[in-house]
């Protein structure tokens, strides 16, 4: 049996979703002007996570709706305590050498308390093909490797050719290599890129017999690398007190959609075409009668939105079961969401976050000062 990295890991990143490309609702579809995607609204959630002991919270990137990423990372990275980032970043929409000022930046900004989520999904008006959009990725990666690394960047690809001095402030705060780089993708050519540059593959959520597969792959594709990864999962979350509440809302959720409208809401993204969304598409056809794919996990998310499109449906006890069914695949990095996105943060960190040992991942390994926080009321043991 092929040994997966993360069952290293004892606890796991609990990590919970900034909507900063307007995805909040408290009805699936149905635009709500209380939930727009403004700063004050996505800060307090974020500060909210922090307070209640999450370790990692992703900010989002789209051309279409919402804020700039890296400009809402930074305004807000003052504002937190000892939640990470975790940054989306698409290869190619910024120089790498800027880029990788721009990370090292706002890696100092945050004492190194950031993580970077990789993209490699095309830009307005282009037309490239997945094994080109994921070679410029990983030319975009090998060059801030060596702006983080070297004194001088000396690169010569497909899409970059660069000659570039560095000095010190390029170097992020993070000095053993820069921030950890987390990505997602589920075509062979985004599966090498992972395998060989990044350090956490993340899947969308799917049966557990299909995540283990993606996972035997990976770890079979870095291995010829010489290369481990450790493994993360990006679902959403209903949780109430009993798995009939769960259910019922669920079923609230999506009472008002509007499939039509939800068809739009899939297809302006821009990763709308990928294999990835194709596998979520294809996970909710096969879903019974009520929109559930194996037990407890509901395909509903998906009729309205592209990328992750199931939830963890269930009572805290189900919920607290599933996650750990995942941690024993050797899954040890979870990104969670829910709608709206801060009650339901609320709500899990109630009933679910304090009966989890939380890590976070560049501590273990190694990315940051090694320093303990004090552990806050209602989370869980912290390491």
């Amino acid at each position: 049996m092929i040994e997966i990295r993360s069952p290293h890991l004892t606890g796991a990143e609990i990590s919970w979703f900034a909507p900063i490309c307007s995805d909040d609702y408290e009805f699936l579809g149905v635009p709500n002007g209380r939930l727009r995607s403004n700063f004050a609204h996505t800060a307090n959630i974020l500060q909210t996570a922090d307070k209640l002991g999450y370790r990692n919270i992703l900010c989002p990137s789209s051309y279409q709706v919402g804020q700039d990423t890296l400009t809402f990372a930074a305004a807000v990275a003052p504002m937190t305590e000892k939640i990470n980032l975790l940054t989306a970043v698409r290869c190619g929409e910024i120089h790498p050498a800027m880029l990788a000022r721009a990370i090292a930046t706002l890696d100092h900004i945050l004492e190194g308390r950031l993580t970077v989520n990789i993209i490699s999904s095309p830009m307005p008006g282009e037309n490239l093909d997945s094994a080109s959009r994921y070679q410029r990725s990983r030319e975009v990666i090998q060059i801030l490797k060596q702006a983080w690394t070297q004194d001088y960047i000396d690169f010569s690809g497909e899409f970059y050719n660069i000659q570039l001095s560095t000095t010190d402030p390029v170097k992020p705060y993070q000095q053993n290599g820069g921030p950890l780089l987390y990505f997602g993708g589920y075509s062979p050519d985004g599966k090498d890129l992972c395998a060989e540059h990044c350090d956490v593959y993340l899947m969308w959520p799917d049966t557990e017999d299909n995540l283990r597969g993606h996972m035997e792959d990976l770890t079979a594709r870095a291995a010829k690398y010489g290369r481990k990864l450790d493994y993360g999962l990006r679902v959403h979350m209903i949780v109430r007190e009993t798995e009939a509440e769960a259910r019922a809302a669920a079923d609230r959720l999506v009472s008002k959609l509007d499939d039509q409208f939800g068809s739009e809401i899939r297809n302006r993204a821009l990763d709308a075409k990928t294999y990835g969304v194709a596998l979520q598409a294809e996970a909710r056809a096969k879903a019974d009668d009520e929109g559930y794919a194996e037990p407890h996990l509901w395909t509903g998310i998906g009729r309205a939105r592209s990328g992750c499109g199931m939830a963890l449906v269930g009572s805290p006890d189900q919920i607290l079961a599933k996650i750990k069914r995942y941690m024993d695949m050797g899954i040890r990095a979870f990104i969670f969401s829910g709608y709206p996105h801060l009650d339901e943060c609320q709500r899990f960190a109630q009933y679910v976050l304090p009966q989890l040992e939380t890590i976070s991942m560049p501590i273990a390994q190694g990315r940051q000062p090694a320093y303990t926080p004090a552990t806050p009321l209602g989370t869980g043991q912290r390491v």
